[in-house]
């Protein structure tokens, strides 16, 4: 078995015997009937809209814009737990330079990646192919590089300039996150810091994974990641040109074709939870194309891993109980990466 999926397309890429062909552990296997759900043509799709945030009026002094886009955003999390972000603030330089910077950490010779491979799934450094060797079925098209980012920061030490620019954008990515958070709490009918105060929210988790989708000689065969959704509060999506991302709604499949310089953003299980149900986490998946190198950097943000965490209290009464049980992040997040990717399932796990 190669080391890793970039490995194998190269080497699929030189031989003309299996240009037309994959292994047959890379042959996805369906695991649930939402794989089944119809995926809209292009026509449909451009006939269906995406919820759109204008991130400058989300943080815009005029109280009208403000509102507006706090209404929008509350909207896309009852209804899509999904949404495109324009105007966000990140620089056209530094997305260049991070998606640079990706290519070059996959570009580096296999014994300097090597170093971290394997090892425990909340090591703070780790990267590998698929999801997980030792309980998947079959493969997934995909490498993956995770880090831990906050409270404290790691990344690999080469390149020579990949720490600096992950660190750089990390830290932008938490600035913009923490305002979602706010106007999600006043979507919640709550006070603009409250989600910050019930997470402690300078303390949270966030995680960086950059996934590395190579071109597949047969990708109606392959599945780089299958229907899942995040752990978390938000993860936000940073891609190159290539697409991929479809988002489960209304038991349809909805390719995303992001507009220029956009971020991506899901509503994660934790959100699901903090909410009592309100607001759902996101079903997605990645499919993968014979055309080019599809480079994603997603960050996704929590609560401090040794955090117990359960629906607030200002989400449930007599009414409306707690639908989950709280638990610590650090073990939801084991349950989740010991597992096999399928849906709800570490979610389906902690409701009551």
């Amino acid at each position: 078995m190669f080391s890793s999926v970039k490995k194998l397309a190269e080497s699929s890429i030189s031989s003309i015997s299996v240009v037309n062909s994959i292994p047959s552990e890379y042959v996805y296997r369906k695991n649930n009937s939402n794989e089944d759900s119809i995926i809209l043509g292009d026509e449909e799709v451009q006939n269906t809209t995406i919820p759109t945030i204008d991130f400058s009026q989300l943080i815009s002094s005029n109280s009208a814009d403000r509102t507006k886009a706090i209404q929008q955003l509350g909207h896309a999390c009852t209804h899509w737990g999904f949404f495109m972000l324009i105007n966000h603030g990140v620089s056209v330089t530094l997305r260049e330079e991070l998606l640079r910077a990706s290519q070059s950490f996959y570009d580096l010779p296999e014994e300097d990646r090597k170093q971290y491979e394997g090892g425990n799934v909340l090591d703070p450094i780790r990267c590998g192919t698929s999801f997980n060797l030792n309980v998947e079925k079959n493969l997934l098209w995909r490498d993956y590089l995770k880090c831990h980012v906050h409270p404290y920061f790691h990344a690999p030490s080469k390149p020579i300039d990949f720490s600096g620019i992950v660190e750089t954008y990390c830290k932008k990515s938490r600035e913009v996150i923490g305002e979602l958070l706010k106007g999600i709490s006043i979507s919640l009918g709550q006070e603009e810091n409250y989600i910050h105060e019930v997470i402690n929210c300078e303390s949270g988790f966030q995680i960086c994974i950059i996934n590395f989708y190579p071109p597949c000689p047969k990708p109606e065969l392959a599945m780089g990641l299958p229907p899942h959704s995040d752990h978390g509060f938000l993860t936000l999506l940073l891609q190159n040109e290539l697409e991929g991302l479809q988002v489960l709604h209304n038991c349809k499949w909805i390719p995303i074709h992001p507009l220029p310089n956009s971020l991506l953003v899901n509503t994660g299980d934790h959100m699901e939870i903090l909410t009592n149900g309100k607001y759902k986490s996101n079903i997605h998946r990645a499919i993968v194309n014979n055309k080019g190198t599809r480079i994603t950097i997603a960050t996704a943000h929590g609560p401090h891993l040794d955090d117990t965490f359960g629906p607030a209290t200002e989400m449930i009464s007599d009414h409306n109980p707690p639908s989950y049980r709280a638990t610590k992040y650090r073990d939801y997040i084991n349950l989740q990466q010991s597992n096999e990717l399928d849906k709800k399932t570490c979610l389906d796990h902690v409701r009551i």
